[in-house]
Formats: structure tokens, sequence, C-alpha cells
């Protein structure tokens, strides 16, 4: 097993060299930011001021820390003033909204953000949930500094088995709940032996705020409904996993038993959808590939708006008569959808089922909408002309839905 894990390490751990590369820029960029900055500076934060990032990482978190004496009262007002600042500094600022709206600058391989937050020195006096990340990064930094791979292995793992990401349409672990599980199991091999017992509650207080209590009756509900309580280290009134849902706690759980059972390094490789493979998979069946255009914005919000119009898509194709065999989707650089249908011949005529025969109100409107009606098992039925004979002339004709036009751009058969 440490040979693989090391094998695994060389791949995902940046060189020094390229480690430097990294540095000069956000340096050279933290120097454009701060200059003529008045009462605020600008700091790395994130993964990139913790040592814990990724090779393939293409994000970096730049918070620029305002006084907290004289803006502790003017919280709404940091979006703006660091709006002005920017945009006398670069010219293809992007911004976005968010709790506290905060901005992109889009470089050749890396995308910063720039988080305007209360420079803070304890959760309590914070306005806004980004404020305490410097805090965080304190903490992993003090207790965490000899785990730093450790939380790298275990970042890449959660991102093969997809349940990387605290985001809404992801509702999985994040990058700050890799740090505090590596640091409180002591390594990647004992978090991932203990995951793989975890029962249906799993509740972690590292900092022991509530020792001799039940969490479960000291925490507000709303904070206590996941499966994994993770105390947050510098905030004792917080479940830091919050955002994990019961379908990715129990594919981690899984996958760690799948692991131990049989170590390899296909548990740290990232599966990208492959169209010769989905071909094979398809067999005779239809194989619907949909590249997707995005909208622009924050990527949680894209991202809940690209799954709701999957399932927009799905919705339809079941409605016509499409039998989806398997279905999935990819969201790197480009977004994609496909769906796997059975291959077969749909009759001419569609059956609709109308409402039970007692409710003859919804009756007198089903047969004003529908000319030729049957009854069936105490309820009216519809037969129509089938619209569309094929998956491919649904989803072509779904272009002009508003509904889908609010959720993506525009999106083209492959």
């Amino acid at each position: 097993m440490k040979k693989i894990l090391n094998e695994v390490l060389k791949e995902i751990k940046a060189t020094k060299e390229e480690e430097k590369e990294v540095k000069d820029k956000i340096t050279a960029l933290l120097i454009s930011i701060n200059k003529n900055l008045k009462d605020a500076k600008a700091i790395l934060g994130g993964s990139g001021v913790k040592g814990t990032w990724l090779k393939e990482a293409n994000d970096v978190d730049i918070f620029v820390k305002f006084n907290y004496k004289k803006y502790k009262d003017k919280s709404e007002q940091l979006s703006n003033l660091l709006e002005k600042h920017l945009k006398k500094k670069f010219k293809k600022l992007i911004k976005l909204h968010g709790s506290r709206d905060y901005f992109q600058i889009k470089g050749d391989r890396w995308t910063n953000e720039i988080i305007p937050i209360l420079d803070i020195k304890k959760a309590e006096q914070a306005k806004n949930i980004t404020d305490v990340s410097p805090l965080h990064a304190n903490w992993v930094n003090k207790k965490g500094k000899k785990s730093r791979d450790d939380i790298r292995l275990l970042k890449q793992f959660c991102r093969s088995a997809e349940v990387y990401g605290a985001e809404s349409y992801i509702q999985g672990i994040s990058g700050y709940i890799c740090e505090i599980l590596i640091i409180h199991y002591k390594g990647f091999i004992n978090t991932i032996k203990n995951a793989a017992k975890w029962n249906d509650k799993v509740m972690i207080d590292v900092e022991k705020y509530w020792k001799g209590k039940n969490i479960l009756m000291e925490l507000n509900k709303s904070k206590t409904h996941s499966p994994l309580i993770v105390i947050d280290p510098v905030q004792k009134d917080r479940n830091a996993a919050a955002a994990i849902s019961e379908e990715k706690f129990n594919l981690f759980k899984k996958k760690a038993k799948e692991f131990l059972k049989n170590p390899s390094k296909k548990f740290f490789e990232i599966k990208e959808i492959n169209e010769q493979q989905l071909k094979k998979k398809a067999k005779n069946n239809t194989l619907i590939l949909i590249d997707l255009i995005t909208k622009t914005g924050k990527r949680d919000v894209i991202g809940c708006k690209l799954i709701k119009a999957k399932k927009f898509i799905n919705k339809k194709l079941q409605k016509n008569d499409f039998n989806i065999l398997n279905q999935g989707w990819e969201w790197n650089k480009n977004a994609l959808f496909y769906f796997i249908i059975k291959k077969e011949k749909l009759s001419n005529l569609i059956e609709r089922e109308g409402p039970p025969l007692k409710t003859k109100e919804h009756v007198k409107k089903f047969k004003k909408k529908y000319k030729k009606t049957f009854i069936k098992k105490g309820r009216i039925y519809a037969k129509e002309k089938r619209k569309f004979k094929t998956p491919e002339e649904l989803i072509i004709s779904l272009k002009n839905d508003d509904y889908l036009k609010e959720k993506i751009k525009n999106f083209k058969l492959r």
C-alpha cells in the first residue's frame, strides 16, 4: 500500500520547480493588488497557503483583508470598495455574486478568485462565513504541517470517488474536511480505515469542544442533519460537514472499504468520460452525447443549473417513452451530458394518463384537451399521435425551451 501511495504522490504533488513557478506568479499578483490598497491587505488563502494543493489545481484563492475596526459595521461595502480598486489594475475583471460579491481574474492556466473579507482574530467577529477562512488556514498550518502529503492523498481519493466538493450541486467532502479528517485520524491510511467502519451517524470534535456533552442536543438541528458531523476547529457551533449528503457519505465509505480490500492506483485516477468506451457500453443501443455551453457566474450556481438542465432532459425523455439505460455528466472545462437509450421502435400513438373518474371537473378539462379518450381502471386516458420517434428529435426540439435557456446558454448534439 505504501508503494502505491508514494507513486500516487509523485503524480499529484508539484515538483519544486513547478511550486516555484506558481509561487512567483502569485507573489506578483499580490504585489499588484496591494499597491495603493488602503486599509486592507491581499494575502494567499485556501490550499495554496496551507500547502495542500494538488498539481492539477487551476484555481487560486486570494483574500483581501479589510481593517476590522474601520469596516466591521460596513461589511456590505467591501465588495464595492475592492471592485473600484481592482478595476484600475485589471481590464478583464469578472464579478461573481455570493453572500458577499467577489471577483475572478482568469490567467493562462489559473483562475484567481479575489475575495473581500474582514481581518478578524476570532470566529465570533465574522460578519460573513468567508471572514473565517484565514483562521481555518492558520489551524491547518499549526496542526497539520507534517500531514500535507496525506491530505493531498485524501483529496485525490475523494476526487476519484466523485465525492469531492461541498458545492450544493456536489454535496460532498470539502478540502477543509479532508484536512480535518487527516489531522484527526493521524494520516491517510488511518482515515480510510476509520471511514470504512463509520456507522450511519459520525461525530468528530477534534478540539474536544463538546467533550462529555451530546453534540446532537447542543447544536441546532439544521446543523446536524448530515450523516457526518465535524465540529469546526475554529468555530465550535458550526458543523463543517453540513453540506455532505447521504449518497456521497455512503459512497465514500464504500470506496474506503474497496480500497482496503484491494489497494490500487485506480482509486486515485480521475475518470473522464470517454466516447469510445461509452459506445462500447451502449452496444446496439442509442448513445446521445450533448455538449453544453454554460452560463457565466459562480461555479456553484452554474453547477446547480446544469443538474436541473439534465434532470429536465431526463424527464422529457421518459415522458416520451424513451427507455434510459444509463446516463451521466461531466463538467471540467466543458460540460457534457450522456444518455444511453434502449433502441426500440415506438408506436405511432402515445398513451396519456388522465385523472380518476371521480374528479369530474378534471375529467372534463382532460376531455377538452384530448379528442380520443377511453377509460381504464377507474381513470380516463387519451391517445394522441407521437410527436418524436427518436430521442435526437426530442432533444433538438428543446433548443428553444424557456426553462432550458434559463439554465444553459446553448447545447449541441455531438
